[in-house]
């Protein structure tokens, strides 16, 4: 296997640990009743990026002012010369945990993880599309669709199996599919812009810890006005801050990690697997019933990340030149990842 295969394999399986650390926040703000669902997605994101940025001020104060590193025959800018996709990552950071927390809360937890995690890898690809012309593998394409299918399965058997379930009321389920895209969206659009300082030789710390830091200093007022709710059920306390230090905080160190090494519509589908963990903690911690449909999804999900995962054929001569030359023209190889000394957390 080559160097860039493992490397490429290594971010899979980091965003993947991503994933399943990312499952265990539903079933951790059912924990929170008390407060609502713009508080807890508030406080949570907030909180995980403000730390982002604490751990990586070094390497973000470095990247700042730094001169650009030149490649292809140009100087690429500084972090401050590139503040319109961070201020982009920044905004999308702000409106996703609000727009996700929301989706679960009024269209139920099926309804929103799935809507929102299935949304974010095509909205990614398009993306990529636009703003880098990357190419659709047909590796990405069969995983992105196999993810789709699961997760729409795993929807099927949730709704299925609660009676109380938000998704008898047309009005609420609407409104949590709407919410649900837009999480999907601006979840893609945070990834994309991490992933793009990345590409342009900001080091991956820097690159987080900036999107994330900003996405946390404009929650900093949903926060506040949040605040007394948690003063007056202390008991949250404990729930809000797992939701920090793993979900938001841990998993987004690793999910970083992930996206040093393979482009952001891999990564969205790669999350793909949150809503199997989601469902598995809800069968198993909350008590809820599972059809057997929702196994199937299940697999179905962990047949994607195989596809994602599995080696590649060597390439025959003829195509090994057109495959360097798509590599190049997108930004998308993984040795374009920042040096080890200069990533930080």
């Amino acid at each position: 296997m080559s160097e860039s295969r493992r490397a490429e394999r290594a971010g899979m399986l980091a965003v993947a640990l991503t994933a399943i650390l990312w499952g265990t926040s539903g079933t951790a703000a059912a924990m929170a009743p008390e407060l609502s669902a713009v508080t807890v997605g508030a406080i949570a994101m907030c909180g995980g990026g403000l730390l982002q940025a604490a751990v990586n001020a070094r390497a973000i104060r470095a990247a700042w002012m730094a001169p650009g590193a030149e490649r292809a025959g140009r100087m690429t800018p500084s972090l401050i010369g590139q503040w319109p996709v961070a201020l982009f990552g920044g905004i999308c950071v702000l409106i996703y945990p609000l727009c996700f927390f929301g989706s679960m809360r009024v269209g139920g937890v099926a309804l929103g993880t799935v809507v929102s995690l299935a949304s974010a890898p095509l909205v990614s690809a398009v993306i990529e599309r636009i703003a880098d012309g990357r190419r659709l593998t047909t590796r990405w394409t069969v995983a992105c669709l196999l993810g789709i299918v699961g997760s729409g399965a795993l929807a099927l058997s949730r709704s299925e199996s609660s009676h109380g379930d938000a998704l008898s009321g047309n009005h609420s389920a609407a409104v949590g599919v709407g919410l649900g895209l837009l999480a999907g969206v601006t979840y893609a659009g945070l990834s994309w812009a991490m992933r793009r300082l990345m590409n342009r030789s900001v080091p991956r710390g820097a690159a987080a810890g900036t999107v994330m830091g900003l996405g946390g200093v404009f929650l900093l007022p949903i926060v506040a006005i949040g605040i007394p709710a948690v003063i007056t059920h202390p008991g949250t306390l404990g729930v809000l801050a797992y939701l920090v230090l793993v979900p938001q905080f841990l998993g987004y160190v690793l999910f970083s990690r992930g996206l040093g090494r393979i482009d952001s519509s891999t990564a969205t589908t790669i999350t793909l697997i949150e809503p199997a963990v989601a469902t598995a903690l809800a069968v198993g911690v909350l008590a809820e019933p599972i059809t057997a449909i929702g196994w199937v999804g299940i697999a179905v999900l962990a047949a994607a990340l195989l596809v994602l995962l599995a080696p590649r054929l060597p390439p025959s001569a003829g195509s090994a030149s057109t495959s360097v030359e798509a590599e190049s023209s997108t930004g998308r190889s993984t040795h374009e990842a920042v040096p080890r000394s200069r990533r930080g957390a």
